[in-house]
């Protein structure tokens, strides 16, 4: 069975706000990688080489960082979407790339631990005509909710008031072409979105097999700082050490990578950290599950349970910063002058703790 991957890039990430006024919730790094980097990586270990991107308003940055896909051994077609009209909206705008490929369709902004290969595996040896992922979770009232009997799936609601199961789509699926005339029978819901659970019913409705997987491992929608945060340590986890930069009478605990260019001096480390190329950090302590992106400045301060993107500068803080997303050339200083005052230039939807 020759299959294509599908991914969908096209959403406006207001969650993560302000970070994403300007840029691609789908590009902000876990453990300095772009999360959309994850899913492009995870499609080509399970053999899939044709991947569509969907995109919207940030097609030209998403473009730019992902470019035609050499660099995974995989050919991207992009698929321009004119607005955010729901998953089923953007399977029926990627019909002509898809054809009559079965496909996966993966969240741009998802990332699972295991990979989807043995997942694939399953799909094409079985031969439903769709697979779904899903996770047992706390909340399922959030979620797209699946109830199954006798290991099909029978129902699909999408964020019912009063759920009948704890299984959660998970944003990974797997179709045959037969999703198609489904995204063209279903009308949108309430809030104007073509829901792919609506898609999925349908299917079951005509009688179609859709087989349930459930998750194992973790799995991790990044649409939220505290979801992106756990991404990050969840990542991190796994890290295996590797100093390439230069470390000066410093104290490294731990698993810690410090990449090529980085440069540390009087500090303490304390992983899993991965500090990203060129960056500098002088007389600070940097604690577990920390990701410093590149081109960073940090002196005079501590830092745990963060990420910080490329081209920032924290300097001289007197108190640990934790749990923190700091976007991409930003400036977090203290200042001496007389007399004292907090000085803020702050995003839309941002949050500041004072301590």
């Amino acid at each position: 069975m020759n299959l294509k991957g599908l991914i969908l890039s096209g959403g406006t990430g207001s969650r993560l706000r302000p970070i994403t006024h300007t840029s691609a919730k789908q590009l902000v790094p876990v453990a300095n990688k772009p999360v959309l980097f994850y899913g492009i990586e995870s499609l080509r270990d399970a053999g899939i080489t044709d991947i569509g991107i969907v995109v919207g308003d940030t097609a030209a940055e998403i473009e730019e960082a992902v470019g035609d896909g050499s660099r995974w051994g995989v050919r991207i077609t992009y698929i321009p979407q004119e607005a955010p009209l729901g998953l089923a909206h953007a399977v029926l705008t990627a019909e002509p790339y898809l054809g009559d490929s079965s496909f996966v369709m993966y969240l741009g902004d998802n990332l699972l631990r295991d990979g989807i290969s043995d997942l694939v595996e399953s799909f094409v040896s079985n031969g439903p005509d769709a697979l779904i992922l899903l996770q047992k979770v706390p909340n399922p009232e959030a979620y797209g909710v699946a109830e199954c009997e006798d290991g099909a799936v029978v129902r699909l609601v999408e964020k019912p008031a009063e759920p009948k199961s704890d299984l959660a789509l998970v944003g990974i699926y797997m179709f045959t072409p037969a999703i198609h005339a489904c995204t063209k029978a279903i009308k949108p819901s309430p809030r104007g979105e073509l829901e792919i659970t609506d898609a999925i019913q349908c299917l079951i409705d005509e009688g179609k097999r859709v087989e349930p997987h459930v998750v194992s491992g973790w799995w991790k929608d990044t649409g939220k700082l505290e979801d992106m945060l756990e991404a990050n340590r969840l990542i991190l986890d796994a890290l295996d050490t590797d100093i390439q930069g230069t470390v000066l009478e410093s104290e490294i605990h731990g698993r810690v990578v410090v990449e090529e260019g980085a440069s540390i001096s009087n500090c303490t480390i304390r992983g899993p950290v991965i500090i990203g190329k060129r960056t500098v950090v002088h007389d600070s302590y940097i604690g577990p599950y920390t990701s410093v992106d590149a081109d960073v400045e940090i002196r005079n301060s501590e830092i745990e349970h963060s990420i910080i993107l490329e081209q920032s500068k924290v300097l001289d803080l007197h108190a640990r910063m934790e749990g923190s997303l700091i976007g991409k050339n930003v400036r977090i200083v203290r200042l001496n002058q007389k007399p004292k005052a907090y000085r803020f230039m702050v995003g839309d939807n941002s949050w500041i703790g004072i301590v």
